[in-house]
């Protein structure tokens, strides 16, 4: 049950990176014209997402996903977290641009957490 719980959450969170990714990669100029978030800071980031979700996917398809992985994308989505926060400091986004990227920070926290779950259910090591 705690595998499936944990093996569930990484589809999920491949699932809304590869959309997260379609966005902004094929609708950056769309996005940057409604957000004033830079279009070349969107397409980039959003082509980042496509190898992001796919070990995702390969994670979340194990019978088991290995500890290794399931840390190595809760410390990418902390990370991205982190990454959006900067972005919001740093690119001047107007308010939608800031309502864009504080939703995308708060689902990748809430998937970070629930990997997190995922993980202390199944029993894996939580520390070093």
């Amino acid at each position: 049950m705690a595998a499936t719980f944990l093996r569930n959450t990484l589809i999920v969170d491949a699932a809304t990176c590869l959309a997260a990714g379609a966005l902004m990669a094929f609708g950056a100029s769309f996005v940057a014209g409604l957000t004033a978030i830079p279009a070349t800071l969107l397409f980039y980031a959003g082509l980042s997402l496509f190898p992001i979700a796919a070990f995702m996917l390969w994670a979340g398809t194990r019978e088991v996903p290995p500890a290794a992985a399931v840390w190595l994308i809760i410390i990418g989505n902390v990370g991205w977290v982190i990454g959006s926060v900067a972005a919001m400091l740093l690119v001047g986004p107007n308010v939608l641009g800031h309502l864009f990227i504080a939703a995308q920070a708060a689902a990748v926290a809430v998937l970070a957490w629930l990997e997190y779950e995922g993980l202390r259910r199944n029993g894996a090591p939580l520390a070093a």
